[in-house]
């Protein structure tokens, strides 16, 4: 595993890891590994609907059903 060092952190980013971290028993430093994991995993995700089959189901036919469960 390699380490990452970061400097210059706004006092506002710490305070909410701090209370992500108490709410969760986990410490600051394994609170922002666990957010940095999911923040970088939505790199792939434009990969993964790219690699989705296209059903040709048009969006506006989608749109329309969605209204019509919702009245």
């Amino acid at each position: 595993m390699r380490t990452l060092y970061l400097r210059n952190v706004p006092d506002e980013v710490m305070d909410r890891l701090e209370r992500l971290a108490g709410a969760s028993k986990m410490s600051v430093t394994a609170v922002a590994i666990r957010e940095l994991d999911a923040a970088t995993r939505r790199i792939d995700n434009a990969g993964l609907v790219a690699a989705l089959p296209d059903l040709g189901v048009p969006a506006a036919s989608i749109v329309e059903s969605l209204n019509a469960d919702r009245r």
